[in-house]
């Protein structure tokens, strides 16, 4: 296993040659450079008591997030900021109507711009029980991920770090969409994995040493090789097809078309009305194909390590 969050864990999960060709090279140079070691998200999942008491949670820590949700749409209708349902949250209200029954999160989109408005206006807005995690807001915290957390609770994730004085409280992420160049889904693919996937490598936590001055030549030279590529491309292809989450955050190479999310519409999430895209079923085929079946027992994961839904109780 290359790292723990690695696209790819095994050579099977590549789809072509080049990506077989590129695994095999970097698993290459994890075993020679470094130890493998066990992420600690598969460590708890063995744990049955762990299990137990997260299931017991889950409810709870949803209905925390679903009452974030509402304070963002207050504050977007308020305001008129666009934003829609993304991910496994728009897929539950479509399949499940509401949170599918072992997600632990919620996933909202915005364009890059109105996601910048709302930075601008939420830190005021926000009830007091809330906060906007930001690079900005939380220097403390590495994720790059503009998330609104419960202060009043706490969510421990894989790769929180217990020593850092950033907020961990139960949240939902929100994520940047930007206009995407007219390329085939093979080259997106390509460039994003190379992009998303090198600035994790060398955003972690290093020490000196021979695998980390070779973790800097290889992972910095490729993140450069993408990034330039892919700006490149950006200034002579056409951009009014396509939107996508930011680089960073689309390894698997997602594109939507404009018409699969423009004009929003609005769909029912946990018997409440909230902002959707325009197609959920092909915005919904383009991330997860078949996305009505649902996946065996053992893929049916909470993400959460640890959910404590309400630190002090609350009075009215």
């Amino acid at each position: 296993m290359l790292d723990s969050r690695s696209l790819f864990h095994s050579v099977e999960e590549c789809q072509s040659d080049s990506e077989k060709k590129q695994f095999i090279v970097e698993k290459s140079l994890y075993n020679i450079l470094g130890e493998k070691k066990t992420p600690l998200t598969f460590v708890m999942m063995k744990q049955p008591y762990i299990q137990a008491y997260l299931k017991k949670n889950l409810r709870a820590c949803q209905l925390k997030q679903l009452g974030i949700l509402e304070e963002l749409d207050r504050i977007c209708r308020q305001h008129g900021i666009p934003y829609w349902l993304d991910g496994g949250t728009l897929l539950g209200a479509v399949r499940h109507g509401g949170f599918i029954p072992w997600d632990d999160d919620i996933d909202v989109a915005m364009r890059k711009e109105d996601l910048e408005r709302f930075i601008a206006i939420a830190p005021t807005e926000l009830s007091k029980n809330l906060f906007l995690q930001t690079p900005q807001t939380d220097p403390a915290s590495k994720k790059t991920i503009v998330k609104i957390r419960d202060l009043n609770s706490l969510y421990i994730e894989a790769g929180d770090d217990f020593s850092a004085p950033y907020e961990k409280g139960v949240f939902i992420d929100i994520f940047p969409f930007i206009d995407y160049p007219s390329l085939p889904r093979s080259w997106v693919k390509r460039l994003t994995l190379g992009i998303s996937r090198s600035l994790s490598i060398l955003k972690k936590p290093h020490v000196y040493s021979l695998r980390a001055v070779a973790e800097f030549f290889w992972f910095g030279g490729k993140y450069l090789l993408c990034r330039s590529t892919w700006a490149i491309l950006c200034m002579i292809c056409r951009k009014d097809r396509y939107i996508s989450n930011v680089l960073v955050n689309n390894g698997y190479g997602i594109t939507h078309r404009n018409e699969a999310v423009f004009p929003l519409g609005q769909i029912v999430f946990e018997g409440k009305t909230f902002s959707a895209p325009a197609d959920p079923h092909a915005y919904l085929s383009d991330l997860y194909k078949n996305y009505m079946e649902i996946p065996p027992e053992e893929k049916r994961i909470i993400h959460a390590i640890y959910i404590h839904p309400e630190l002090i109780e609350e009075t009215p």
